[in-house]
């Protein structure tokens, strides 16, 4: 679906699941965002392909172009509770410092800001990710709000589209 001139970026399904599991399952990775049991893994994945369906985006999973490896996953996600549209990036250990969630993460606000005109889009970050934090800023993201998802405190960054610069 997106494309960048390392990476394929396609909408996750739930024939995901195992690879979503295998991922999460990283202490490293999980440590902000939580592991998986392959059943919450399936749910989650029938909630992304759901969203697709009703609002023309979701998750994807980000593979290297070269190989088709799936090293990851960026996407857009609604969250009706706080009536916005999020970027998140989660990346495999293996493939962290080679600026794979900066470059995906710009296709995607591309696409969100370009496609499907959204005005604004958030990155909703835990307290002491650091390196997520790196990667807003770099995508020209600036702080909003202290919040709280799924029962954790976190930073909400904000980009509106007059601000982005496209890739």
């Amino acid at each position: 679906m997106l494309t960048t001139p390392r990476l394929r970026l396609r909408p996750l399904t739930e024939a995901d699941t195992d690879w979503w599991v295998r991922l999460h399952a990283d202490d490293e990775v999980g440590r902000f965002v939580g592991a998986y049991s392959k059943e919450q893994a399936a749910t989650r994945l029938r909630d992304i392909q759901q969203q697709w369906a009703e609002r023309g985006h979701g998750l994807c999973a980000v593979e290297l172009a070269d190989s088709g490896e799936t090293i990851g996953r960026c996407g857009l996600n609604w969250w009706e509770q706080f009536d916005e549209t999020e970027i998140g990036w989660t990346f495999a250990r293996d493939h962290w410092g080679h600026g794979y969630a900066t470059e995906a993460a710009r296709a995607v606000l591309a696409w969100g800001f370009g496609t499907l005109g959204l005005a604004q889009i958030t990155a909703m970050i835990h307290h002491g990710n650091t390196a997520s934090t790196a990667v807003a800023r770099r995508l020209g993201f600036a702080p909003l709000r202290e919040d709280s998802v799924l029962g954790r405190p976190c930073t909400v960054h904000a980009l509106n589209s007059q601000d982005f610069t496209a890739p």
